[in-house]
């Protein structure tokens, strides 16, 4: 059963990302959204020639080798995950070096639907390029995530909405908003 927070945060976070934008808080002692997220600096471009390869064997995974074809193309955004809230099922056009900051982020991938926790001062790579996933606080605190997006298309979202795996259930009803 998913959590009531969990629809509303798809809707806020789809938003958000397809924006590319912060979504905006409401008045003074209005709730905030349930995911923020907060673009820190424009679509940069490396001045230098620069290559990108990256292997990366997640718990439970083989080794995945990502090639990285336009890695100067990046962004760097602050995501801000409130207690139960969960992204929509998306991927992203290249990888992303995600540090949890803040709280505690669970990370699952759409083919093995294996819920994987990543604490505070933890980091990990979500390897885009199809890879289809959601995520979620799994905390009961605020969960703050700095992500560097590579290959980031020159304008546009920065996400690719995907539908959910029919064998998937993610949700934390444990958290009650």
């Amino acid at each position: 059963m998913r959590h009531p927070l969990t629809a509303a945060a798809a809707g806020a976070a789809a938003l958000a990302i397809a924006a590319g934008a912060a979504v905006p808080f409401g008045p003074a002692g209005s709730e905030p959204p349930p995911i923020l997220v907060e673009p820190l600096t424009p679509r940069g471009q490396f001045t230098d020639d620069v290559t990108m390869q990256l292997r990366v064997k997640p718990e439970g995974r083989a080794t995945g080798v990502i090639n990285v074809q336009q890695p100067s193309r990046t962004v760097v955004a602050r995501i801000t995950v409130q207690p139960g809230a969960q992204f929509p099922w998306h991927t992203h056009p290249g990888p992303v070096v995600a540090n949890v900051t803040t709280g505690e982020l669970t990370y699952v991938y759409a083919d093995d639907c294996v819920h994987r926790p990543y604490p505070s001062g933890t980091v990990f790579i979500d390897p885009g390029h199809g890879n289809v996933h959601t995520a979620y606080n799994s905390s009961d605190d605020v969960t703050i995530v700095m992500a560097t997006f590579f290959e980031a298309p020159a304008e546009g979202s920065l996400t690719v909405p995907a539908d959910a795996p029919a064998d998937c259930e993610v949700g934390t009803a444990t958290h009650e908003h």
